[in-house]
């Protein structure tokens, strides 16, 4: 176990879900220049033949965008650790060109990694089965995502079409409840600086992490509950009543109307998430009967240049390694 952080975390990171319901300044509003930029370049792709995941960023050029993306990296790191993009006239567009202006924009902002074994750079989020299974993952339902993290430095989704009804995205500052939990419930901090057994780390095998880590003065985060249960079952080492406890806490944190933060994304919002530093949860929604009008966001996997260095006990993860033999897991 390293360091515990004992002093509360300060910052535009700590925030409060109900504080911004009463201030925007989260949102950032595309420019009509802006969008001119992001389709001359989506041009530019398909003179060339290419579609998403194909293409580099030299491909996808947008040099007026230079000061925004910069802000972007920038706040995703060392701000609010979140962002949401509005107002792309997605409606205007295939879902092929949507890809490319997404995945474009996703190449100047870090680098895609693989979202599963199949090594897929470009994910698809939407109903395609009823139950969880070895092939169908639970993003891929209509079912509630409890708050968990990615395994990527940040983690975006861009909304093609919402549901019939639901699908709310919700956010939770790490470090906010970091601070609750200092302040509220100090006997359990040191629960949640041990590592745990965790299934879905990437390479197929359990491997140990802990929920916090303190190194290099960031705190940073990794919450996969249900993982940690699995594997810890399986290996015949459940979680002792103290630690349960300390998850339990954590939860209630979570679903506390002031803390998280939630938004229906709208058809041509992109929102972009820290996984360091940002839990983020979905609610469960009703799909329309029509294949074509279900809901259907993209998602990125991004490994970021300005990214955080993390302690050896806090094991680094972008991406899932691409293997042929290996089933997929059920992933939240």
């Amino acid at each position: 176990m390293g360091i515990i952080l004992k002093e509360k975390v300060q910052g535009p990171a700590v925030w409060k879900g109900k504080e911004l319901l009463q201030d925007d300044s989260w949102i950032y509003y595309w420019s009509k220049d802006a969008i001119a930029s992001l389709e001359n370049a989506l041009r530019h792709v398909q003179e060339k033949g290419l579609k998403a995941p194909d293409f580099t960023k030299e491909d996808f050029p947008i040099p007026d965008l230079a000061n925004e993306i910069a802000y972007f990296v920038e706040e995703l790191e060392n701000g609010r650790g979140f962002l949401l993009l509005r107002g792309l006239p997605v409606e205007q567009y295939t879902d092929e060109q949507a890809s490319i202006i997404y995945y474009g924009l996703g190449l100047h902002m870090g680098t895609p990694v693989t979202q599963n074994v199949k090594g897929d750079l470009l994910g698809h989020v939407k109903n395609i089965g009823e139950n969880k299974t070895k092939s169908v993952r639970v993003y891929e339902t209509n079912e509630h995502l409890p708050y968990h993290t990615d395994l990527s430095d940040v983690v975006g989704l861009f909304s093609l079409r919402k549901a019939k009804s639901g699908g709310l995205s919700s956010l939770a500052s790490a470090m906010t409840l970091y601070n609750e939990v200092l302040e509220k419930y100090p006997e359990y901090l040191g629960i949640l600086y041990r590592p745990y057994l965790m299934d879905h780390l990437g390479d197929g095998r359990p491997d140990f992490t802990p929920i916090f880590s303190y190194h290099d003065g960031k705190l940073s985060s990794r919450y996969m509950r249900g993982y940690i249960e699995s594997a810890t079952e399986t290996a015949g080492t459940p979680l002792s009543k103290v630690e349960a406890e300390a998850f339990d806490i954590v939860d209630s944190i979570l679903h506390d109307e002031k803390i998280r933060l939630d938004m229906m994304l709208e058809p041509g919002d992109i929102q972009f998430a820290n996984n360091y530093m940002v839990w983020h949860s979905r609610t469960l929604f009703e799909d329309y009967d029509e294949v074509e009008r279900r809901r259907h966001l993209l998602r990125l996997w991004l490994k970021m240049p300005n990214s955080r260095k993390l302690a050896p006990d806090f094991p680094g993860r972008n991406g899932i390694p691409k293997r042929e033999k290996i089933a997929d897991s059920v992933n939240a």
